[in-house]
């Protein structure tokens, strides 16, 4: 199996770049319980104006979280170009009759999340000038976390489907997996993990366009209960970078996954359930 993913800079610092966006290259392979064999660099570079020593940190930071994942960086292809662009191509395998799909789960199953949300606010908030070192500093350890150990963790605990959390938004990606399954959700929005000062940024409308557009477009499919305030329904849709897995188990099965997620330091929680509904719709809960 192969993906590729590549983006625009969301950080200042270039080597932190080159990581975020190997990590995020890296997590298609993750959410379908697949090894990562090898991956090729994408560049689009303005070599005139930023000279090379910024795209050799950018290099340096991928192969970092490369070496993490246990592969080799092969090659790849650059171009000339006025705004940088970098992400990998990442060539893995699966076991055929351990592939985890976005489209399986079952009724009953519950959700679980294996990051917080907020990238999108934060390095927006960055953009403008108005992020929070602390909040910058746990958007960056997030994003440059592999999804490895969480994609090892729900193979063993037998998940029925999973999906990462990327550009479409916790609920994007959600209406995906209930779209395929035939199935409808519930979700809990007081039980989603939050980085730091995303709510807030949330409140004073800093989020990225990406985000909004999340928002508007899954309105039809979702039902909000009045108690959920409108910056948290925004959070919920809000376009992540290198995001965690969301994934679906049964029951029995969610406390012995969350054990494992945390004991392996990752911010794990159960966030709601799936159930025999109006296939493709969501509920948010307070």
């Amino acid at each position: 199996m192969a993906t590729v993913d590549f983006f625009t800079p969301i950080v200042d610092d270039p080597r932190d770049f080159g990581r975020i966006a190997a990590a995020n290259a890296l997590s298609d392979i993750y959410a379908m319980g697949a090894r990562p064999l090898f991956a090729l660099n994408l560049v689009a570079f303005p070599r005139a104006h930023l000279g090379t020593g910024v795209l050799e940190e950018i290099v340096r930071g991928a192969g970092e979280i490369a070496r993490e994942a246990g592969i080799a960086i092969i090659g790849g292809h650059s171009i000339d170009d006025a705004e940088p662009k970098f992400g990998l191509c990442v060539i893995g395998e699966a076991v055929p009759d351990q592939i985890v799909r976005n489209s399986t789960a079952r009724p009953g199953d519950v959700l679980v999340l294996t990051k917080p949300i907020g990238t999108g606010a934060i390095s927006t908030a960055l953009k403008r000038g108005v992020a929070e070192p602390h909040a910058v500093q746990a958007a960056v350890e997030s994003m440059t976390t592999l999804n490895r150990a969480a994609a090892e963790a729900m193979l063993r605990a037998g998940a029925s489907a999973a999906t990462d959390v990327t550009g479409f938004g916790l609920l994007g990606h959600l209406r995906e997996m209930v779209r395929g399954s035939r199935l409808a959700a519930v979700v809990r929005a007081s039980a989603v993990p939050l980085l730091p000062t995303a709510l807030g940024l949330a409140e004073r409308g800093i989020l990225p366009g990406g985000s909004k557009r999340n928002f508007d477009d899954v309105a039809g499919d979702v039902r909000w209960a009045d108690a959920v305030p409108e910056p948290l329904r925004r959070l919920l849709c809000d376009a992540q970078t290198s995001g965690g897995l969301l994934i679906a188990v049964a029951p029995d099965r969610a406390q012995g996954l969350l054990a494992e997620l945390r004991d392996a330091g990752l911010t794990a929680a159960e966030i709601g359930w799936l159930y025999e509904g109006p296939p493709g719709t969501i509920t948010v809960e307070p």
